[in-house]
């Protein structure tokens, strides 16, 4: 059953953006409101709460995209998120259909350490089995993403990296029965965009639909792409307390992908492409509805349904990319494409309750929700595909090697207050609780021509999260924040599927647990300068991974089990500071602000186990105090901004240290390009807007001015394998109108 919605966005009016959101006199936000108006700042902190939602005591962050100074139409995210500290970012795919973020010593893998929504609802693939965002909405048409971190466990649920939150345009600034929206793009390698909308209001009803378009022929050979996307949103006002809101979007991504390098190719020319044949191709559908009802001011009820409809199918020739996809001389034809695909059918619905109630003389604020998840996996793999070289994943044999059905379910209850111990000082306790049902059925491949079914593998079970956060206002515009809470991260679907024949699943595997801690010091002063600076503690306890055993008869056998822990440690700072504004504040030649965003991890390996079969031995290591895969030690990122009436000119610089690309901290690159150093890179981009008037702009950037050869990942499948070069020098130009 297909179900329709819309969130109701809730933040900073227009009015309020330049008022004190976390001073005594709290306040709540109402549900559809003007974002950015008047503002020509991209970084916002939220208030304290949000509807149904508390954010106080939490490290978070919202971004205006109207604001972005930056290549939104790329989802180009070095950009997008280069004001929030730590931020690490993946750029093995140019066109930024695969996002890929982490924070805290976290892989970026398609973004799986976060809990991704969109308009407050998971879009992952599973988030408790197979978290990983295949479908990212495309930048242009959001209008503002929420970050929050470590605190946010306690509201949405399994992630150590906290939340992503894209809020899609909804028309909430219309005021009238009708209006058109246009931004038309043009930028390197055929890249063409085009963005239309519709959208009005009238007393009892609002509603605004979009569709994207854009496809490209990539930096990189065999790299072409399109996207579609299109999306609906109507909202009908029965009364003064209730309202009904449906949406629906629905999205297509076919890329071209052109598989990896090993470090000799990449120097020698990190354009070619040594894979033709392979193809992915992404189809999503989500749908909501959702109720608002406000019993009265300080009493509200917010009930979301929920479902994702998923299709992840890929092609290809996915051997080691020093094994050339090459004709074979016996056949006089390419040889036979891998065919892997997953279809994602998941249900949810949360309800969430935000009152207001007096205590002591105090007033005080509860936020409790409860929430019920559904996710239904089935993966196909290893299928025998055709010899040939467009997308096509038809087979030459019916079966699937691997034929797989995953189920989750999921119950959690959740319970947080604002206690408001003096018009300065406020603490946040909260306690989730979670049980979680995860199974997994179906063959695991074949042994002379006989199946080979999965262990009987059903995991329940049950447990609570607590935290506690806390604010204590220095000023009418800043606050030191600190907050402690636990978090975890279910076993994965892989984590279920061992072949009996060659391997074995802990029977007290546990999920990874852990916790995040924050403490900082942030808010605004005056016009000019707004700041936020913390250092945080994460530790990863539980990791799951695979050791190499032997059993009493001599052979061997691979384990997956609980095999260590890692803790990564650090600072996160942003500053954006206006000279002008501070200083002349009346400067008739415009105005300039700067900022810097700086991310310092630490992440190390504690007691971790490794077990490995060397000949007919079993070589026992210890990865202690070796630094996690893909974490930086630094991330620093940079730029200023000019600002003249109507005109606007950014210069933004980012650096990022080098990384390892596995645990065991591999320093000279392996022959297939898998394992190695991730080598530290800098990268400079230049955009320029211009305002006509309302209803015409223009925009433009450069990305990547000095054209640096550089790559972020190594990846051991698709869309590898081997290192992924990121793009080179690009530009785009792009004209929006307003009717």
């Amino acid at each position: 059953m297909i179900y329709f919605s819309v969130f109701l966005s809730l933040t900073l009016c227009a009015q309020n953006l330049n008022e004190d959101t976390t001073g005594k006199d709290h306040k709540y936000m109402p549900e559809i409101t003007v974002v950015g108006l008047g503002s020509k700042s991209d970084i916002q902190q939220l208030p304290e709460i949000v509807g149904t939602s508390i954010y106080a005591g939490k490290k978070n962050a919202l971004i205006v995209m109207d604001n972005v100074k930056g290549n939104v139409v790329t989802n180009t995210m070095r950009q997008v998120m280069a004001k929030v500290a730590g931020i690490h970012v993946w750029e093995s795919d140019g066109s930024g259909i695969q996002i890929g973020i982490s924070a805290r010593g976290l892989s970026p893998n398609r973004s799986w350490e976060f809990n991704v929504r969109q308009n407050g609802y998971d879009i992952a693939a599973d988030p408790y089995g197979y978290p990983e965002a295949y479908y990212n909405p495309q930048l242009q048409a959001v209008q503002r993403i929420e970050i929050i971190r470590g605190h946010g466990s306690l509201q949405y649920g399994p992630q150590f990296g906290g939340m992503v939150n894209y809020i899609l345009r909804n028309g909430s600034e219309i005021n009238k029965p009708f209006q058109v929206e246009m931004q038309q793009t043009a930028g390197s390698f055929g890249m063409i965009n085009t963005y239309n909308a519709i959208g009005g209001e009238t007393k009892k009803f609002h509603y605004y639909a979009y569709f994207d378009h854009r496809s490209a022929d990539g930096w990189r050979e065999n790299s072409k792409y399109f996207t579609n996307s299109g999306f609906g949103t109507f909202t009908w006002r029965l009364n003064n307390k209730l309202s009904l809101t449906a949406e629906v979007m629905k999205n297509h991504i076919n890329s071209r992908q052109p598989g990896g390098h090993t470090d000799a190719s990449f120097a020698a020319d990190p354009k070619k492409s040594y894979r033709s044949r392979n193809w992915m191709d992404i189809e999503w559908l989500t749908t909501a509805l959702i109720a608002n009802y406000r019993f009265d001011e300080d009493h509200k009820l917010n009930v979301k349904l929920f479902n994702v409809q998923g299709d992840r199918n890929s092609v290809g020739y996915i051997r080691a990319i020093t094994v050339a996809d090459t004709i074979n001389q016996a056949t006089g034809q390419y040889n036979n494409r891998t065919v892997d695909i997953d279809n994602y059918r998941n249900f949810g619905v949360e309800a969430r309750y935000l009152g207001d109630y007096q205590l002591f003389g105090a007033s005080h604020s509860f936020s409790g929700g409860l929430r019920y998840y559904r996710g239904n996996t089935y993966r196909y793999r290893d299928g025998l595909g055709t010899t040939g070289i467009d997308y096509d994943v038809n087979r030459v044999n019916p079966i699937w090697p691997k034929d797989i059905d995953y189920h989750t379910n999921n119950i959690a209850a959740f319970a947080e207050n604002i206690f408001r111990i003096s018009d300065k000082f406020i603490v946040i306790p909260g306690i989730r609780y979670e049980w979680i049902s995860a199974k997994a059925t179906g063959i695991n491949g074949y042994t002379n021509g006989n199946p080979v079914y999965l262990q009987n593998q059903e995991r329940d079970r049950a447990f609570l999260l607590a935290g506690i956060g806390s604010e204590y206002h220095v000023s009418p515009g800043t606050e030191i924040y600190a907050n402690i809470t636990q978090a975890y991260r279910p076993m994965q679907f892989a984590d279920l599927t061992a072949p009996p024949t060659t391997n074995e699943i802990d029977p007290n595997l546990k999920d990874a647990s852990g916790y995040n801690a924050d403490l900082g010091y942030r808010g605004r002063v005056g016009s000019f300068l707004y700041f936020d600076v913390s250092a945080y503690y994460l530790q990863y306890n539980n990791r799951i991974g695979t050791i190499s055993q032997q059993r009493a008869d001599g052979s061997f056998y691979n384990l997956t089990t609980n095999v260590g822990n890692s803790t990564s440690k650090g600072f996160e700072g942003v500053v954006e500071f206006n000279p002008v504004k501070a200083f002349y504040p009346s400067g008739k030649w415009g105005d300039v602000s700067v900022f810097a965003s700086y991310g310092y991890t630490d992440a190390r390996f504690g007691d971790f186990q490794v077990v490995q079969k060397v000949g007919t031995d079993l070589v026992k290591t210890n990865l202690e105090n070796k630094r996690v895969e893909n974490a930086p030690l630094n991330i620093l990122r940079t730029g200023l901004t000019y600002n003249f009436k109507s005109f606007s000119f950014t210069g933004q610089l980012s650096h990022v240290d080098k990384a390892f690309a596995d645990a065991n901290n591999t320093e000279k690159p392996t022959a297939n390009g898998q394992n190695g150093i991730i080598p530290a890179y800098t990268i400079t981009d230049l955009t320029a807007s211009y305002v006509f008037n309302k209803h015409v702009n223009l925009k433009a950037g450069v990305n990547n001015v000095t054209n640096q050869m550089y790559f972020t990942r190594r990846a051991g499948g698709y869309p590898g394998p081997g290192l992924l070069p990121s793009d080179g020098r690009n530009f785009f130009v792009s004209l929006g109108l307003l009717f």
